[in-house]
């Protein structure tokens, strides 16, 4: 089962973005967004929203409970 870490990467990848560049939009520092994709610190709830309505999708698919992008499916 894949985990969010791997997803918050897999969707940064997907839209062609840096760590920084995200972690910009998330205002924090480049490493401390770079230990939530290795898995190393957990992702705070209002970096989850950010993250949501940045990439369109919705919270269940970032946590890998559901597999569809759209929020609506």
């Amino acid at each position: 089962m894949k985990k969010y870490n791997n997803m918050i990467r897999e969707l940064r990848e997907d839209h062609d973005l840096t760590q920084g560049q995200i972690a910009d939009i998330l205002g924090t520092s480049q490493q401390v967004y770079s230990r939530y994709e290795l898995g190393i610190r957990e992702l705070p709830i209002k970096h989850l929203i950010k993250l949501c309505k940045y990439y369109n999708v919705s919270a269940d698919y970032i946590l890998c409970l559901k597999k569809f992008k759209n929020m609506y499916l």
